[in-house]
């Protein structure tokens, strides 16, 4: 066991000593260990409930022979993080994650690890930890959220900010906003669209490294806690047989998240953080690979926010399992791929049943025939960009318009709800990048108050930073380069007209080549809006959104 290097042996006198004050038993001490990485916190609604969770887990783990010891991550809320500096601290936060939880796994020496995570950053920044620390791992979210009810209909977040959106262009009253407010978020849980909490605990049961049902069952289900405890149980199964994150998280298992991305129509967020854990495991991800994968993948779900079916809506029509068996039924899915159950992702999926064809649609009648992500580029995205696009009402799938320049993210959110966004712009927030920010801020307030006050069909939004899952319209983000090092993004002028084509994945500004050069040769690069603490460091090492937002050395 990895463990004995602290726990067997003379030279370990002085750690067992230690292991006895924590009140370790002889009996335990010849135990495997097994660390529960806990994002358990009282500040985020989809982490309120994580010490149920891990306390389930600790049963399945000495239920099944191991000592289970807990140790914690963070996690950030990026709602409430939303729309203030906060926000420059939610991306960044993925590798603080990672880092931290590999510092503990191998300092104590642990044998294996559950991780315990669910909204956002924490769940693609435990898997980079896993990859890295690579001893047996098995996933168990917290769980989404029950959609809300206002008026009789089911809502979420993104519903809540468009909402906003709305009570500024005077089409909902203040007692109308408070209803929302009051309904929107009714119980703990990752919120309950196809966000990107909810997207990266799907894809990670899609990667194999979570227990059927990780991304689907409510939080606030009593099959969330069996799941759990089924989690603690697991991982001693994987450490018996010695299956480890690398033998599941391969080029292959990757290729096969990005495919079930597609079909479900997830965050453009998986656009940066797949990259990041292939990058863990030494595969070059390209994000162009999702063109490829595109092209030949069904869209087969329209949860919120692009359609009117939540997380609780997959989950009763038969999960992640259900939409995987779809695609593997016309050979999109390498099936040899090893999970955490010990067995293939064929064997898990071979049982499983579509039980609700409006929820999951079958291949034969998809909502698009192409996936719900699209990577753009041309002259204002030599790198390539991001946007949703089944989240795109078809009217907005290919759209020329003029710009509507803005350096930052409030200056924009103030032109939007003044009255000064017309049908047919196209608003470019640049400087919000992953250098620019730093920290490559989500958009979710800027699209919410165009769909808010009734432009989501007419106006669209390009940026160099990010959206949230809960963003809907012709959102495109992840523009690469970005403004900061001087992409062409940094080189529109306002009125410049912008060209989007969708369908053919092209991005481009109108403007001559001579023109953009001669802008280029004026441009000066900007101060750093950040020029101490944890920002500052990151902006010096985190590279282009196309990259993932990895972090490197810099050069020289």
């Amino acid at each position: 066991m990895r463990s004995d290097n602290v726990k067997a042996g003379t030279q370990q006198a002085p750690h067992r000593s230690l292991f006895n004050a924590l009140g370790f038993t002889r009996e335990e001490m010849k135990k495997p260990m097994v660390g529960i990485v806990s994002s358990y916190n009282e500040i985020v609604p989809g982490h309120m409930n994580l010490d149920k969770i891990v306390d389930a887990v600790r049963l399945g783990v000495a239920e099944a022979g191991g000592v289970p010891v807990v140790f914690p991550a963070i996690a950030v809320c990026d709602g409430i993080a939303m729309g203030h500096i906060g926000m420059k601290y939610s991306l960044v936060t993925r590798d603080l994650i990672a880092d931290s939880t590999e510092c503990m796994a191998l300092a104590h020496q642990f044998d294996a690890l559950v991780m315990v995570p669910n909204c956002d950053k924490n769940v693609p920044g435990l898997l980079m930890a896993a990859a890295r620390i690579n001893v047996p791992t098995v996933f168990v979210s917290g769980g989404p959220m029950l959609a809300g009810h206002v008026k009789g209909q089911k809502r979420s977040l993104s519903s809540m900010f468009e909402a906003v959106g709305s009570h500024a262009a005077g089409t909902i009253t203040d007692e109308e906003l408070l209803e929302f407010e009051e309904k929107t978020c009714p119980t703990c849980g990752s919120c309950s669209g196809m966000y990107t909490a909810n997207s990266m605990n799907c894809l990670t049961e899609a990667l194999g490294m979570g227990l059927r049902g990780n991304g689907t069952i409510p939080a606030v289900y009593s099959e969330r806690i069996k799941l759990a405890k089924h989690a603690g149980m697991a991982v001693m199964n994987l450490l018996e047989k010695n299956i480890r994150p690398r033998d599941i998280m391969t080029k292959d298992a990757i290729l096969n998240a990005l495919t079930v991305d597609m079909a479900l129509g997830c965050s453009t967020n998986s656009m940066l953080h797949l990259p990041a854990i292939a990058h863990e495991v030494d595969f070059d991800f390209d994000i162009a690979f999702a063109n490829e994968i595109s092209e030949k993948t069904p869209n087969v779900c329209h949860l919120a926010p692009a359609g009117p079916t939540y997380m609780e809506d997959l989950n009763e029509a038969g999960g992640v399992y259900a939409v995987m068996k779809e695609l593997a039924d016309i050979g999109l899915l390498q099936t040899d791929c090893m999970t955490v159950t010990g067995e293939t992702i064929g064997e898990n999926i071979k049982d499983a049943v579509n039980k609700n064809t409006d929820v999951i649609r079958t291949v034969e009648n998809p909502y698009s025939k192409t996936g719900g992500l699209a990577v753009l580029k041309g002259n204002l995205a030599p790198d390539g960009s991001v946007v949703k696009r089944s989240a795109v009402v078809e009217e907005m799938m290919v759209h020329e318009g003029p710009a509507r320049v803005f350096e930052c993210e409030e200056d924009a959110i103030a032109a939007i709800k003044g009255g000064k966004i017309v049908a047919g712009d196209v608003v470019v927030i640049r400087y919000e990048g992953p250098k620019g920010g730093p920290g490559m801020r989500e958009m979710l307030n800027p699209t919410s108050a165009i769909a808010g006050m009734g432009l989501g069909s007419s106006v669209a939004l390009i940026t160099d930073g990010r959206f949230s899952g809960a963003s809907r319209g012709a959102s495109i983000g992840h523009v690469s380069p970005e403004a900061a090092v001087g992409g062409p993004i940094a080189l529109v002028e306002e009125g410049d007209i912008i060209s989007i084509d969708i369908p053919n994945m092209k991005l481009d500004v109108k403007v001559s080549d001579e023109e953009l050069a001669a802008r280029r040769k004026n441009w000066q690069p900007r101060e750093p809006k950040v020029t101490s603490g944890y920002l500052s460091r990151y902006r010096e090492m985190v590279t282009s959104g196309n990259r993932g937002a990895i972090l490197e050395i810099p050069k020289g």
